[in-house]
């Protein structure tokens, strides 16, 4: 998840040096003297090692002290670190709580990342009807990962009536807002229609920006699929959008 820059901030931004190791230090000076927006970005990079060593630790400390301003993101990137284990120890309470605070002031990742944790019974009690609450209101923000969730709850009537036309639609707008998931819901759903060419398409498109490991585990489901040509060419087209990132 990459941090969006602040308005406030869009002229400091605009100067931000092309060259990475420039970059990161133009952005640590801002950080140094006391810019949130710059704390955020510079953890960023830090937890990436884009331009300076990766140094997980220290990009949550920044990512901490940026939250500490009242930084949305900040905050909910604490929370990835506490979920995922980047510079300190896994902690699935506390990130469901850093999601909690900052989906309640209106922030879309962290309303999606609260309710998987809440789908998932992971640091907080299972509860998919709240999970599904915050997956559609960070949905109608527009956000595509969580649309795909969305589709996924009416496909498997979970806390609602399974509905198939739903889910396709909810897919379909997940796709065509970049996520992976949800480009490889929606080749399923149009190959069910019998639009298996378009369906091979967007298998494609997924693969350029899936992780390695849904490729794999998309790759066996189409050579396992009793649709011929994703059999043929599923895997095919999926790997050569890996490929292309």
């Amino acid at each position: 998840m990459t941090v969006t820059a602040d308005p406030s901030v869009a002229e400091p931004a605009a100067r931000i040096p092309d060259d990475p190791g420039e970059r990161a230090a133009f952005l640590r000076a801002l950080a140094e003297g006391g810019d949130a927006e710059a704390q955020a970005l510079y953890a960023q990079l830090l937890l990436d090692g884009n331009g300076v060593a990766q140094d997980a630790a220290a990009g949550f400390a920044w990512f901490n002290r940026a939250a500490a301003q009242g930084h949305l993101m900040s905050l909910n990137m604490v929370g990835r670190c506490y979920d995922l284990g980047w510079g300190v120890a896994i902690d699935k309470a506390r990130a469901a709580e850093c999601y909690r605070i900052a989906a309640e002031q209106g922030l879309d990742w962290a309303m999606y990342n609260y309710a998987t944790l809440l789908a998932l019974g992971h640091g907080v009690t299972e509860d998919k009807a709240a999970a599904f609450g915050w997956f559609q209101k960070a949905a109608r923000m527009g956000n595509a990962k969580a649309m795909n969730y969305v589709g996924s709850f009416h496909e498997d009537g979970w806390v609602v009536s399974r509905d198939m036309a739903k889910a396709a639609r909810h897919y379909a707008r997940a796709a065509e807002g970049g996520d992976f998931r949800g480009c490889f819901n929606h080749a399923r759903m149009l190959s069910d229609k019998g639009r298996t060419e378009e369906a091979l398409t967007w298998i494609e498109r997924a693969g350029t920006t899936a992780t390695p490991a849904f490729v794999e585990k998309a790759g066996a489901f189409l050579d396992a699929s009793s649709v011929p040509a994703f059999r043929a060419r599923g895997r095919a087209a999926i790997e050569r959008g890996a490929a292309r990132c």
